[in-house]
């Protein structure tokens, strides 16, 4: 049986998908912890389910990117750019309501600081990368 190279775009989108989970692992705003300060108080990924719709992207890219291999030789339905378009979206979705979250409940923006902030910072550039793995996809010829 022969199988069909990964491609570039798809490739990419891999390569995103775990720098979207490593990010939703780290810190995704830090307040405190300083000398006269209260206690550090850490958010990830996990605290909220904007955050968690974030990593479920990233799980439903590498899903999406081994469904064709999965089903044989055959093509996939939804293994088109518009579904990595769709998933793209809804992870900027969660990163955005995420970061809302956190601004309405009053806490101090230089929480969201790189320094203290890693994990939306990495999860921001996974979703980059993924913008740019859907634009690679979408320019390859349509597959038969």
């Amino acid at each position: 049986m022969h199988r069909r190279p990964l491609g570039r775009g798809r490739s990419l989108a891999v390569v995103s998908a775990l720098v979207i989970v490593v990010g939703s692992l780290l810190p995704w705003y830090t307040a405190g912890g300083a000398a006269g300060q209260i206690p550090a108080r850490s958010v990830n990924a996990f605290d909220d389910l904007a955050g968690l719709l974030v990593f479920l992207v990233a799980l439903a890219v590498l899903a999406l990117v081994a469904l064709p291999y999965a089903a044989g030789d055959r093509p996939v339905g939804v293994d088109r750019w518009l579904s990595y378009l769709l998933l793209l979206l809804a992870g900027g979705a969660g990163i955005a309501l995420s970061a809302l979250n956190l601004v309405t409940a009053n806490l101090p923006l230089d929480g969201f600081r790189p320094d203290l902030a890693p994990g939306m910072w990495v999860a921001g550039l996974g979703l980059a990368g993924l913008a740019r793995a859907v634009y690679e996809i979408a320019r390859e010829p349509e597959r038969r």
